[in-house]
């Protein structure tokens, strides 16, 4: 990589970098992902254990029933309620930098978060949905406890606290001094839920996901949809929400659809119809280590990665990304609101969409053949098997991991540089 434009491109993020990551509310946003990654990696894992790819082909529809409910609450007490954890982090976080205590910060964000959060599920009442807590309701939960932790801090450094008298307990003491600014947060956020409920919308949260998708609805197939999709997916993981669920909602419908087509023209031995369909989603850009494609950045890692953190994220990282679960380095690495990595996240997805598109288009690879290959289907073994066992959907799976690298490489190498540096200015503080 030429050293003139390693160093322009130093010049252009690192200011940038060093300016958002004394924002106490970046770093704190960083400090929640922070507290929750050991539950995400070991969520992470069970992922992949529950959805071993072919294991339902392998042994009964009941076995496999019988499995996945064994293993199963392993990552849907961890991974599905990440968002969680993320909000109680934020909370401590943000409330220890203003001054406060940091635990009746982290307290009073849940629960702010949980005044906004419709608690009931179809027509069962006193439930609180799960996908809430989870990569669904990320983004709201980060604005929410932001708020919520700033809020509690504000009114706790204007004293607004009720003094207890010398010889009461000091947990009883720092309790009753936490009621006053709990309580008018709390109040606050009960506003905001009574205010939407007059509204069509219900909830804050449906209001988020209509301004969000409405948009997306109107966008329909074909590769100028599949593109926006795509950046749009890549924008939402980057800001902390969920772009799969989000985007998947509104196209899957859509990607199924041009799925079947091609499942039904590959049986009668016909030409395939569509390029664009459900498989050209999951298994050329997904099934890469995960949205962004992110096994090539485990790769690199092992490449360029010379910071201890940089490169025991990558091992913790390697066994998930095999099977396309990237949750490890989406919130470890961080991706998520990382200036120094926008770039490459938000482009290398686009361009391996066109590469595909184009290669398909001209012939080169065969089509998708419609028929579905479980998402945790590791790379290679996957494109062979969803362009009808074709070896040139291996390789241009192959040609996706080498451009993504390529687009991420000087980027990921000044990200670690800058963690390098850090450690060993660290490392000399403490000599």
């Amino acid at each position: 990589m030429n050293s003139a434009f390693m160093e322009k491109l130093e010049n252009l993020l690192l200011p940038l970098a060093d300016k958002l990551n004394n924002n106490k509310f970046l770093a704190s946003l960083r400090d929640g992902f922070m507290v929750a990654l050991p539950l995400i990696i070991f969520g992470s894992i069970f992922v992949v254990i529950a959805n071993f790819p072919f294991l339902d082909k392998l042994i009964s529809k009941e076995a496999f029933a019988e499995w996945q409910s064994l293993v199963g609450p392993a990552s849907a007490a961890t991974l599905s309620l990440m968002g969680l954890f993320v909000i109680i982090g934020i909370g401590y976080s943000l409330a220890t930098k203003n001054g406060v205590e940091g635990i009746y910060g982290a307290v009073t964000a849940l629960a702010s978060v949980l005044i906004l959060t419709p608690q009931v599920l179809g027509k069962t009442a006193g439930v609180i949905p799960t996908e809430i807590l989870g990569a669904k309701g990320m983004f709201l939960g980060i604005l929410v406890s932001l708020l919520a932790a700033e809020l509690y801090s504000f009114f706790t450094n204007k004293n607004w606290t009720i003094k207890m008298p010398q010889g009461v307990p000091e947990a009883v003491s720092k309790s009753f001094s936490a009621l006053i600014p709990a309580t008018l947060t709390l109040l606050l956020f009960l506003l905001i839920r009574i205010i939407f409920s007059f509204t069509p919308f219900e909830t804050l949260q449906n209001f988020i996901y209509s301004v969000v998708q409405e948009p997306l609805t109107a966008l329909g197939s074909g590769l100028p949809a599949t593109l926006v999709a795509v950046f749009f997916i890549q924008i939402f993981w980057f800001f902390g929400l969920h772009g799969q669920i989000i985007v998947n909602t509104v196209f899957d419908p859509i990607w199924y659809s041009l799925n079947n087509e091609n499942l039904a023209a590959f049986q009668a031995g016909h030409e395939l119809p569509n390029i664009i369909t459900k498989q050209f989603i999951d298994t050329f850009l997904v099934g890469m280590g995960g949205t962004g494609g992110t096994l090539a950045v485990v790769l690199l890692i092992y490449i360029i990665g010379k910071s201890r953190q940089t490169k025991e994220i990558g091992k913790l990282g390697t066994p998930a990304s095999i099977f396309n679960v990237n949750e490890p380095i989406i919130f470890g690495l961080p991706i998520i609101m990382n200036p120094l990595v926008f770039l490459p996240w938000l482009l290398a997805p686009v361009i391996v969409t066109l590469i595909t598109y184009f290669s398909m288009a001209s012939g080169i690879v065969p089509k998708p053949s419609g028929v579905i290959v479980p998402w945790t289907t590791p790379i290679f073994l996957s494109g062979f098997l969803a362009t009808g066992n074709a070896w040139q959907g291996a390789v241009l799976q192959l040609v996706n991991l080498m451009a993504t690298a390529l687009v991420w490489w000087p980027f990921l190498k000044i990200m670690d540089k800058n963690y390098y540096e850090s450690e060993k200015n660290l490392e000399n503080e403490n000599k």
